[in-house]
């Protein structure tokens, strides 16, 4: 269940509390009653190191393993409007 942090308006208490997504965000604080606003907190998920990359996730399946860190050389040439030639985009097929 995610943790949303929360900093209430009148005590200016910041907390955290697990919520559903589904769960209407709070609106008042449970210790003063004041009104609370929700923060945007920095994710402590992070990708760190090569592995996740040189599986292959980003690239296509002839081009795996091979350190390689975007297009294969038949995707060179597709360019889209976003940056790149992706094997798996429909519209570079």
């Amino acid at each position: 269940m995610p943790v949303y942090e929360y900093e209430c308006s009148g005590c200016k208490k910041i907390f955290e509390i697990q919520q559903r997504v589904a769960d209407a965000p709070l609106t008042v604080c449970p210790e003063c009653g004041a009104e609370v606003r929700k923060l945007i907190s920095m994710s402590s998920f992070q990708l760190k190191g090569s592995g996740w990359y040189s599986d292959g996730y980003s690239n296509c399946s002839s081009n795996v393993g091979k350190g390689g860190g975007g297009s294969s050389g038949a995707d060179a040439g597709n360019t889209c409007s976003a940056g790149g030639g992706c094997c798996h985009c429909p519209a570079a097929q």
